[in-house]
């Protein structure tokens, strides 16, 4: 059978404050005829559907359309969407008595019984093929906060002098939801049907993309490793990473990436969809699939250079005069300064006048020198890039003088995420 493999698609997001609706139903329009031109079976969505926890009308009147144009177009496509730390999962799962009835199933949080045992059924999925079959099974996994995760991890005594406090709950936790959920499906698949996954979270040695992404540190761990898996998964579809990749080289374990850049440091990277195809117990043969950039970004220059070499740069733009104003190209200038510039925007957008591009960005570098004994403070691009828990780490060792405790930082990490309906900005305020 064949899957076509997608993630991050952050619905509603903007690229500073330019609304990107049209890039984004450019991108649904190409994966609905992506599906029917490479004869999909399912579809795999995994994570991080919207770009926040509450999102538009209109970005879910987007996705609900698309959802069911696909199921018009391939009226067998099983489609499979997890949530990832972007979205709500109450939100997201909302509709799926209705998604259901149409072939798309959502799984957006782990739920427990009475009895309080983790309901594993239902992240179960299984996958039809061409004659209406099951061909092979899905462990739909989606992003998991610390209460999602089984409460009765067995915990092995530590080694003799390592620190008790090193167990990591969360993480031991995760590997057991991970590994009981595969012992199900292994249990429910016939001879010679394979098992997916699905998962949304960072894996160690998995490369992030500048600037385009949050975060997720939970007990003191920030990356997954890839033994979650087991041995005999075929194929896991994974969400959270930007950029496309392997894990730790494995060709079967895979971020497919936004189809969407969602920043200026992916100008040059050529983003995809993954197409899966799966016969019995052999192994994955994967293709990836580039998709269409609707909109260019432009960095000029590619390089920080001097104002005027800058000004000159932005007069001899040439920029085809035909595109409509929405899918004019964003574009970032990049400064190099010896010190403030106070009339730095009015002198780039007069460079700008007349020409058909959208200024996203200026990025102004600073020459810094410093002197000896003395910190350099920070520049505001740098403040920029900051995230809320380095922050938190720089105001605990100014307070108390040593690092903080990973207690502290577990906990603060507690506050960055959101919950459902919520946008999660405690921690900025705590910070």
């Amino acid at each position: 059978m064949r899957l076509l493999h997608t993630s991050d698609w952050h619905l509603g997001q903007t690229l500073h404050n330019f609304d990107r609706t049209y890039e984004h139903q450019c991108f649904l329009d190409w994966l609905l005829d992506t599906i029917v031109e490479q004869d999909a079976d399912a579809l795999l969505v995994a994570g991080d559907v919207f770009d926040n926890a509450n999102p538009s009308a209109a970005s879910q009147r987007q996705l609900y359309r698309f959802l069911q144009q696909a199921r018009a177009r391939k009226p067998q496509l099983d489609i499979v969407i997890i949530a990832g730390n972007h979205d709500s999962a109450g939100r997201l799962e909302a509709p799926g008595p209705l998604l259901e009835a149409h072939g798309t199933r959502v799984v957006g949080h782990v739920t427990r019984g009475a009895d309080g045992e983790i309901d594993l059924e239902r992240l179960l999925v299984p996958l039809s093929g061409k004659d209406g079959a099951v061909a092979a099974w899905c462990v739909a996994i989606p992003f998991l906060r610390p209460g999602d995760v089984p409460r009765d991890v067995p915990r092995d005594p530590p080694p003799e002098g390592a620190d008790d406090d090193a167990f990591d709950a969360y993480l031991a936790g995760t590997a057991l939801l991970y590994q009981r959920a595969h012992a199900l499906a292994r249990m429910r698949a016939a001879p010679g049907q394979p098992i997916v996954a699905m998962g949304h979270c960072h894996m160690m040695g998995g490369e992030p993309s500048q600037d385009s992404e949050r975060r997720i540190v939970i007990g003191g761990s920030e990356a997954l490793p890839s033994s979650l898996f087991a041995p005999d998964v075929a194929y896991a579809a994974l969400g959270h990473l930007h950029l496309a990749q392997r894990v730790g080289r494995q060709e079967h374990l895979r971020y497919s990436g936004s189809p969407l850049p969602l920043s200026f440091a992916e100008v040059g990277y050529r983003h995809q969809v993954l197409r899966v195809d799966l016969d019995g117990a052999g192994p994955a043969v994967i293709e990836a699939l580039p998709v269409p950039r609707a909109v260019a970004l432009l960095r000029v220059p590619p390089a920080p250079a001097p104002l005027p070499d800058v000004l000159a740069a932005l007069a001899d733009l040439d920029l085809p005069d035909d595109l409509p104003a929405h899918a004019w190209p964003y574009l970032e200038v990049r400064v190099l300064l010896d010190g403030p510039e106070p009339g730095l925007r009015a002198q780039v957008e007069a460079a700008l006048e007349g020409k058909p591009v959208r200024l996203a960005k200026i990025e102004p570098t600073r020459r810094v020198t410093t002197t000896a004994g003395i910190e350099p403070a920070l520049s505001l691009d740098q403040l920029a890039q900051l995230q809320p828990d380095d922050i938190f780490r720089r105001l605990w060792q100014q307070r108390f003088g040593a690092d903080a405790p990973d207690d502290q930082l577990a906990a603060f990490a507690e506050l960055l995420l959101p919950q459902d309906g919520e946008r999660g900005d405690g921690a900025r305020e705590a910070a």
